[in-house]
């Protein structure tokens, strides 16, 4: 197959392209660079400098202009992905993830390309009813990044009902960790999540780890976050396109870890690997973060025979560490 890898030298992304390379598949990436790095682009792959914003850009490239290939499928992977920021500039992520994919779905149905995967969030969830969280949960965003990405699965719905294009949208927390065979190495640009965060201390670009409340109803007090670690993800990419191209329908699936690991059990273990001392202050809770989130992956057991591999505690430490150490 050819695949064209929209956002494909971000973080996850890179990982994903990696991940369709390996198993014998044409890769085009098209990004604007914005947060993807150069470094990230895995060789073998065909890059294309373009924007989503830019329509006849995303049509040349789909049609096989700008030295690309044509495609059986889209991976779209660009979007601006900080919950927080998401509250103070909803009008960046109206642009970015709604009218930025409302042109790859058009120009994707204009060029007849009816397979797509689509790097959802279990945002759409909002605060859980219940845990782990599976895809029968009600969705009810509490960010605004959450509904831009809830809306995204909807009109891929209507698009899949209107123009007969196969979608699969893969529902995760928290990506982290680097690629386990070492070749992606491209750090993340201003991180937001726990883990690259601790990362960061751990190398002296930063100078100590803010720690959000720690009297939460959990064992140790601090949250429980659901990680899933970057190539267990790319897999689940891969996975989930065979299987709309294989059974026909659409899909929409959670990956996640299924157990969580608390922010104190991430901090203590990279401590450990690290032989760092990564100093940590504890500071007022955030308002809205649940005392744990966690995502059920039975359905993509099922239907997709995925499950997490790489996603325990002490891989996600010493593949990022591993990287972030080299720098």
């Amino acid at each position: 197959m050819n695949i064209l890898v929209i956002g494909g030298a971000g973080y996850i992304g890179s990982h994903v392209a990696k991940e369709f390379l390996g198993r014998g598949n044409g890769v085009t990436v098209y990004d604007n660079l914005s947060s993807g790095l150069r470094e990230n682009l895995i060789p073998g792959s065909v890059f294309v400098h373009g924007d989503i914003h830019d329509y006849s850009g995303l049509v040349r490239v789909m049609k096989g202009g700008s030295g690309a290939v044509a495609f059986d499928a889209i991976v779209h992977l660009a979007a601006s992905k900080a919950a927080g920021e998401s509250m103070l500039n909803p009008e960046k992520y109206s642009l970015n993830n709604i009218a930025g994919t409302i042109n790859i779905i058009n120009a994707a149905s204009e060029t007849g390309i009816e397979n797509i995967v689509f790097s959802s969030s279990a945002a759409v969830y909002g605060e859980p009813e219940y845990l782990p969280v599976d895809e029968r949960h009600p969705t009810n965003p509490e960010n605004y990044y959450g509904f831009t990405k809830l809306e995204i699965e909807r009109i891929l719905g209507w698009y899949g009902k209107l123009r007969g294009m196969r979608h699969a949208c893969l529902r995760y927390f928290n990506a982290a960790g680097y690629d386990v065979g070492g070749g992606v190495k491209g750090l993340e640009l201003n991180p937001a999540n726990l883990l690259p965060v601790v990362m960061e201390v751990a190398c002296g670009m930063r100078s100590e780890l803010q720690i959000f409340g720690n009297d939460y109803d959990t064992p140790d007090g601090t949250c429980i976050r659901d990680y899933i670690h970057v190539s267990d993800l790319a897999a689940g990419h891969v996975a989930a396109l065979d299987y709309i191209r294989k059974t026909g329908k659409s899909l929409v699936v959670n990956l996640g870890s299924e157990t969580g690991s608390s922010v104190t059990e991430i901090v203590e273990t990279a401590r450990k690997i690290t032989g760092r001392a990564i100093p940590a202050k504890i500071v007022d809770r955030r308002h809205g973060d649940p005392a744990k989130l966690t995502a059920s992956s039975a359905l993509a057991r099922e239907l997709l025979g995925w499950e997490a591999r790489y996603s325990d505690v002490e891989t996600l430490i010493k593949t990022s560490w591993e990287t972030y150490k080299k720098r």
